[in-house]
């Protein structure tokens, strides 16, 4: 993301339905994690899913590539400083949690970002990890993000394992509307392709806000979907 398309991200996540999912997502882990403690967030935009760890009374420190995204923060209270993911200016075993959504595949040395997760992360602690999955949904939306790969799930793991952590569980995210995102993409002109995170009619976004959510109920974690989840852990 560049800083206008922040910006852009930043006027609609609170009601569109993607983003809201994605902190419903959040705050569902965060509930099996138990007690907060200290929190980063790699590659946080603006600050959205941050607010829900604050919510959640978690102590939270934002950090963003983009300096658009750190001024962004700032401005809705947080702590934030501008950080490449590849070299964290933080201190090891710092963290009782991370969290990195959809930030591994805009970086092509993604092994390590990787192994600074495991290096700021308190034995312990706990990483949660979102990625877009598959090859096969690749396209010019990609191409248009700074995206250098999508991932599929030994992918995902290897390159977590090999950075030192536990991969407690793993699972797929919008399987339901996988279908219509890939023919989306398919059949969108280059302008359409370079973010799809743009204000919805309030219609649609309840619509495709009812199947996001639908999908909780259903067994599909293990089917392809459009992005993959992951809790991860460093050895205690």
């Amino acid at each position: 993301m560049d800083a206008d398309d922040i910006r852009a991200a930043t006027a609609v996540e609170n009601r569109h339905w993607w983003y809201r999912e994605r902190r419903a997502i959040i705050a569902r882990e965060l509930r099996r994690i138990g007690e907060p403690g200290r929190a980063v967030e790699i590659g946080a935009s603006g600050g959205g899913n941050s607010q829900t760890l604050r919510d959640m009374g978690w102590d939270v420190l934002v950090t963003e590539y983009i300096q658009e995204g750190v001024e962004i923060a700032r401005e809705r209270g947080f702590n934030a400083i501008q950080a490449d993911a590849r070299d964290l200016p933080l201190e090891s075993e710092s963290f009782d949690l991370l969290v990195a959504f959809d930030v591994l595949e805009h970086i092509e040395e993604d092994h390590q970002a990787a192994a600074e997760i495991h290096r700021v992360l308190r034995p312990g602690g706990t990483a949660l990890i979102a990625v877009p999955c598959d090859m096969a949904l690749w396209s010019k939306h990609d191409v248009a993000t700074g995206h250098f790969r999508r991932y599929d799930r030994v992918g995902l793991v290897k390159l977590m394992e090999g950075a030192g952590l536990v991969v407690e569980t793993l699972w797929s995210w919008n399987v339901l509307l996988r279908p219509v995102v890939k023919m989306r993409r398919k059949n969108a002109s280059d302008a359409q392709n370079e973010h799809d995170i743009v204000a919805v009619p309030w219609l649609i976004n309840f619509g495709l806000g009812l199947i996001i959510r639908f999908e909780r109920l259903l067994p599909v974690k293990g089917l392809p979907g459009v992005s993959l989840m992951m809790r991860a852990t460093r050895p205690a």
